[in-house]
């Protein structure tokens, strides 16, 4: 059901609108003045206000103003008896959805508010639209653990249930969060993200939850937060572990809840949000150097996903290349670019430190700076060429001063290591995947002293 708030201080009109609208399937709150009518909209998702000019206290056209400001998604039907031509054009002017004369005639009343109905739901399809449509990437790979997560998003996205997201910077793990909530029943919701990572301690609070006006040095008017924005759709808290432990607990609260109270506020404000969060840390060591909140790390991790590093999944790399060749084709060529055998080969053996975000923008410089029709290996050389070389460096690096048999040991442990991490920690198909057998790779795990998680 739609929800409609009618603010008139005539009972009469309140009462003839409501019975009228409700016989119209839609749920009706009353307010008798501009006060009563603006608690409502920040404590219930109105879709349609109708909204009296001549109101005690606060004006009509002080009320629609707030309303513009602060919700202006919302759309807003102005009735007056009172009504002229320049009090019309003014509230039109300021954003009305349309003006009506009293006395009301109650069929145009109601072709009005279906019109506006309609036009509000238009623009929340059109938002959802557009996410659909200007998602960064899609989800590219054939690799056993990239289809493994496509199994628990097609399980897990029609529920409300909470999902910890795991994984290095660059590797997907915002895709993986857009293609939930894409799947959920919030679909046609908001989609908000967070990068805790990057708002300062003392903004970050003002960001999830809102303020209201004077609530501190610069806070002119009242905000929003992005819990509030996110009703009846999904938040995406990404770098979660970066939070602090006092906002950690604050989130844990409205985890609990679904309720808080704006900066400088004391009405508590009620959300129906589903979250999903992520983090590029080791979550478990950084519980146990009591930088997060254990119970905050059971709330969220009801459905735990752990998007594999580009070079666990190398198998992946030439549908990658293909895809990016495809989205960055220069706007004049009629067809994309090719790879060369020997350049793709460069690209499969490089580490990848920056995970699928380096390879997009590897391939997206080469499409724009290479006047090659089919790139070749020195091309990729050419704009890999630094990388590679520290690449090369780097991993010597850690070699230096060993002998062979301790070298061989280090990078056998790191590589066995990095393939159960890829493989959520099953032997089976680690061992499979290492061209070894099961009992093979149990006697190496035991020899180099891995730990194997549970």
């Amino acid at each position: 059901m739609n929800n409609v708030l009618v603010i008139d201080d005539e009972a009469g009109i309140r009462s003839i609108l409501k019975d009228v609208l409700e016989d119209e399937n839609y749920n009706v709150f009353l307010a008798e003045d501009g006060f009563s009518g603006l608690n409502i909209l920040n404590n219930e998702p109105i879709d349609v206000v109708i909204l009296d000019v001549w109101l005690p206290n606060m004006g009509g056209i002080e009320v629609l103003k707030k309303i513009k400001e602060e919700y202006p998604d919302i759309e807003v039907v102005v009735i007056s008896g009172h009504a002229n031509i320049n009090l019309a054009v003014q509230a039109v002017k300021m954003g009305a959805f349309d003006f009506l004369e009293k006395p009301l005639s109650l069929d145009k009343i109601i072709t009005v508010t279906r019109n506006a109905i309609n036009l509000e739901k238009l623009k929340r399809e059109n938002r959802s639209l557009k996410e659909t449509v200007f998602l960064e990437d899609e989800m590219i790979g054939r690799h056993e653990s990239i289809e493994n997560i496509r199994k628990i998003i097609e399980q897990s996205a029609p529920t409300d249930a909470r999902v910890l997201i795991l994984g290095e910077n660059g590797t997907g793990k915002e895709l993986v969060a857009r293609q939930i909530h894409r799947m959920s029943k919030r679909s046609g919701g908001p989609f908000i993200e967070v990068n805790c990572a990057a708002i300062p301690e003392t903004l970050i609070e003002s960001e999830l939850f809102g303020h209201e006006k004077g609530a501190f040095t610069n806070a002119i008017q009242r905000k929003r937060g992005k819990f509030e924005l996110a009703d009846g759709g999904t938040i995406f808290l990404d770098e979660i572990a970066d939070m602090s432990l006092n906002t950690q607990a604050k989130v844990l609260r409205v985890i609990q809840e679904m309720r808080f109270e704006r900066i400088g506020g004391e009405e508590s404000i009620t959300v129906n949000v589903r979250l999903i969060a992520a983090t590029n840390k080791d979550i478990e060591k950084e519980i146990r150097e009591r930088r997060f909140r254990e119970d905050l790390y059971f709330r969220l991790n009801v459905i735990p996903i752990h998007v594999p590093p580009l070079r666990a999944r190398k198998e992946d790399i030439p549908l990658l290349v293909d895809y990016f060749l495809k989205k960055f084709k220069p706007q004049a060529a009629k067809e994309p670019k090719k790879i060369s055998k020997d350049a793709l080969e460069i690209l499969m053996n490089y580490h990848w430190p920056g995970n699928i975000r380096e390879l997009k923008n590897v391939i997206e410089r080469v499409n724009i700076m290479s006047e090659e029709e089919l790139i070749t290996a020195d091309t990729i050389k050419l704009y890999l060429g630094a990388k590679l070389n520290s690449d090369h460096d780097e991993w010597l690096k850690l070699f230096r001063g060993m002998k062979l048999g301790e070298a061989r040991d280090m990078f056998e442990g790191e590589f066995i290591k990095s393939k159960l991490k890829a493989n959520d920690y099953n032997l089976t198909k680690t061992a499979r995947e290492l061209g070894i057998t099961t009992t093979n790779l149990y006697n190496k795990i035991k020899k180099l002293d891995i730990e194997v998680k549970k």
